[in-house]
């Protein structure tokens, strides 16, 4: 018997069903492979500390998170960042170091071809 796999939660199978949308009226593969990240179990999802951002990042870089960001560590750089959800230090580190904190659904409507955003897991 298989077991069904949909989200309870409305904001986040709103989400992957969006951004399976903008991937195929997009011809980009970034929305589709994210969407597919989330559709896996929440114990799958990416947990970003801001060091990890600060090793990889760099100067006004577009980031992407399938997952939660955390405040572990120190950000120098000034990116801007895309996640399912922040912890209040994480945002607090990034916006201090003039970066930005948005949500996936920001960056898709602000972005639908997803030009210059690299995937952070």
């Amino acid at each position: 018997m298989t077991r069904r796999n949909d989200k309870s939660n409305p904001r986040l199978a709103e989400l992957i069903r969006l951004l399976k949308q903008t991937s195929r009226e997009n011809e980009v593969e970034i929305w589709s492979d994210i969407a597919s990240r989330l559709e896996k179990s929440r114990k799958n999802y990416a947990e970003v500390n801001v060091s990890k951002i600060n090793r990889y990042a760099q100067e006004g870089e577009t980031l992407i998170v399938p997952g939660k960001v955390l405040g572990s560590g120190v950000v120098e750089a000034g990116v801007t960042v895309a996640a399912l959800s922040f912890s209040d230090a994480a945002i607090s580190k990034i916006t201090k170091a003039k970066g930005h904190c948005i949500s996936i659904e920001q960056l898709l409507s602000q972005n639908p071809k997803g030009s210059r955003t690299r995937i952070l897991r």
